[in-house]
């Protein structure tokens, strides 16, 4: 939260002296304004410490009266007057009526400069807002150890950190956990919200209020089809960091659900998406249910851009096949004799890219192979590419182990660097662009001060001139050939 106008005034550099509210120390100061009009409320958002010097300041008891009511209407948080400027002191008339409707007001002397207290409410919002961070930090660090001993576990802790009441529930609205015991006698004024939420047939939220406590319900599941809610509830505001904790904690529970089912069982789309990430490893013990849940191996990626209208995971064409929408792109996973390419071909009418059959720790690799080949559809009009064809024109002479060799030995000092995927990436978006940096940074999806410092280290590795467009071609080609060696993997 906010600084309190008792830490501003504790703050010895600014030698700051109160007058009056002696008894309200303990309101925020969100900002601080500067202001000489004899209005300024139109200009406030509420909660300021206004700085002012009296350049414009209306003599009377009566106008200081009503400058101040305005300023008390507005929930301005104090009233700082510079002395020793335009005044030797603060107006006896302003004293006055600060006292009478109970504005603190503020003495800053002539040798505090009003930046120097906007400066120090700045470092005090800057601090404050780090330690928010800190602590929510260590709230989801406890968080998810807690979701390692199971949702009950991630019900209680997140209850404890919100100093509420938790409730985790079906789709259908029963209680499957409550955190405490007794918050379970709120699930029966959630029913009807539930409802209008499950019938939306979409992922919303939803906010209401449940007698004097307000209640934030959320629903959970990684893919399309909503497998619970969360309820959280609590007489007070949350704030950003126990917000920021309740998203952590839907997520996490999301992940729960979404656990891999037995043989045969329909797998998840969240699950599939981690997969086809890289976020989930299959080389433990602990990823045993989720490989018999894979189809048979070797298997295939199949990728398409999602078309317009309804979406073609419920076409029959794909009954069977485990299916993901990430972004625009639809994937499709399956065994390499059931040919997910070819259903998933039937299913949009292309273009369609795929994989050459592999392993299941090969996913993130093979999605990547198989968006370069609908890259390659889409640029020649194909139907459907897989990665293994050979490319024509000029570039299928790059399919040759004499090829690869030399192209290796062109692009040497970049394979034998430590970032060399960052480099050649590099290379090659910036080759593909005609030395474009705007358009060679957004295809990488990287700041083109970025990319401009990884050709600079190409430009040292290398022993060309990258000016040079006999050079370039061959730097082109010799990323082409050592494309073309994975393709034939």
């Amino acid at each position: 939260m906010p600084p309190t106008l008792g830490a501003i005034l504790r703050t010895p550099r600014l030698g700051l002296r109160l007058l009056s509210g002696d008894d309200v120390l303990d309101r925020p100061v969100r900002w601080v304004a500067v202001s000489e009009l004899s209005d300024p409320t139109p200009y406030l958002a509420g909660g300021e410490l206004l700085l002012t010097t009296g350049v414009r300041w209306p003599e009377g008891q009566q106008a200081a009266r009503d400058y101040v009511r305005r300023l008390v209407g507005r929930e301005i948080t104090a009233l700082g007057f510079g002395s020793g400027v335009v005044r030797d002191e603060v107006p006896p008339d302003l004293a006055e009526a600060a006292a009478e409707f109970g504005l603190p007001l503020i003495d800053v002397p002539e040798s505090t400069p009003f930046i120097a207290v906007g400066e120090e409410v700045s470092r005090l919002l800057a601090r404050e807002e780090y330690e928010g961070l800190t602590r929510a930090f260590a709230a989801q660090r406890e968080l998810t150890r807690a979701a390692l001993r199971g949702p009950g576990a991630v019900a209680d802790r997140l209850a404890a950190e919100l100093a509420g009441w938790v409730l985790l529930l079906t789709a259908e609205g029963e209680v499957r956990q409550a955190a405490p015991d007794s918050a379970a006698e709120h699930a029966a004024a959630l029913d009807a919200e539930i409802r209008r939420l499950g019938a939306s047939g979409r992922h919303a939220s939803a906010s209401l209020a449940v007698g004097e406590e307000r209640v934030w319900l959320q629903p959970l599941g990684a893919g399309r089809r909503i497998r619970g809610y969360l309820a959280v509830g609590a007489g007070h505001h949350l704030d950003s960091t126990k917000r920021t904790l309740v998203n952590a904690a839907v997520s996490l529970l999301s992940l729960e659900l979404e656990r891999p089912p037995a043989s045969g069982e329909e797998l998840p789309a969240g699950t599939l998406e981690a997969l086809l990430g890289g976020a989930v490893a299959l080389d433990t013990e602990a990823a045993a249910r989720l490989r018999a849940a894979l189809p048979a191996e070797p298997v295939v990626v199949a990728v398409c851009d999602v078309p317009a209208g309804p979406s073609p995971v419920d076409d029959p064409a794909l009954d069977g096949f485990p299916a993901a929408e990430t972004g625009a792109r639809l994937i499709v996973l399956g065994s390499e004799n059931a040919d997910p390419a070819a259903a998933l071909l039937r299913a949009t009418g292309g273009p369609v890219g795929a994989a050459p059959p592999g392993g299941h720790d090969a996913l993130p690799a093979a999605r990547a192979q198989a968006e370069r080949a609908l890259d390659a559809a889409r640029s020649s009009s194909r139907a459907l590419v897989r990665f293994t064809e050979r490319p024509g024109g000029f570039r299928g002479l790059l399919d040759d182990t004499a090829a690869e060799h030399l192209a290796r030995e062109t692009l040497a000092p970049l394979l034998a660097h430590r970032n060399s995927g960052d480099l050649l990436g590099a290379l090659r978006a910036y080759l593909a662009a005609a030395g474009r940096w705007d358009v060679a940074a957004a295809d990488l999806g990287v700041h083109r001060h970025t990319l401009r410092n990884r050709i600079t280290r190409v430009r040292e590795l290398l022993d060309g001139d990258l000016d040079d467009p006999d050079y370039r071609t061959d730097l082109w080609l010799a990323l082409r050939a050592l494309e073309t060696a994975q393709w034939r993997g």
